[in-house]
């Protein structure tokens, strides 16, 4: 795993050796070694072990997903902050499997250092609503259940949003029971 500023000391690099075979007239190599910093530049930006991660993930892959994280050693000086976000956020997918604590920290995490779509960013606060939710915090799962609404704007998480909203509601009414239930009390003053 490459520090993230040795990628750009490479594309700096491969820029002066391009501009130096410019002014020998290799042209086209000088445009080939341009196009090949370009790709050091993406993925200073985009890391490479992420994207491999979030292809596995879309496979339903997580063994797979967590051993590429698994190769970024120490996250705050391989990534950019926003990667760093995105690695929380794979980590709270695949952990909220098994452990919800753990979710938590990551998904906080993510959100705190910033995932740069929007719905990443709604996907993550609709599982810290579930999550909330099952912990018996129910205000602040329907404050995180509004901002996940609010940043849907393309209506991926429609159908979850809806079901959560539906389990919220479940929860909050009153268990009812039929026949000769009640108190005690009640009972013994039927007989």
């Amino acid at each position: 795993m490459f520090n993230k500023n040795i990628k750009l000391v490479i594309a700096v690099a491969l820029v002066a050796y391009a501009v130096y075979l410019f002014t020998e007239n290799y042209i086209g190599n000088g445009i080939m070694l341009i196009l090949l910093s370009l790709i050091f530049v993406f993925l200073y930006f985009k890391n490479e072990f992420i994207l491999l991660a979030f292809l596995k993930l879309r496979k339903q892959d997580f063994d797979g997903a967590k051993k590429w994280l698994a190769k970024i050693k120490n996250p705050e000086s391989a990534l950019v902050k926003k990667q760093q976000g995105y690695y929380n956020y794979l980590h709270g997918i695949m952990v909220s499997q098994t452990n919800m604590n753990d979710a938590e920290k990551y998904f906080k995490k993510a959100i705190a250092l910033g995932l740069s779509m929007d719905h990443d960013l709604a996907m993550a606060k609709l599982n810290l609503a579930g999550i909330a939710f099952s912990k018996r915090r129910k205000q602040e799962a329907q404050k995180l259940l509004s901002e996940a609404t609010k940043l849907d704007k393309q209506g991926m998480l429609t159908d979850q949003i809806k079901m959560m909203k539906q389990n919220m509601k479940r929860a909050q009414m009153p268990n009812q029971h039929y026949g000769a239930g009640g108190s005690l009390r009640a009972q013994k003053r039927r007989s």
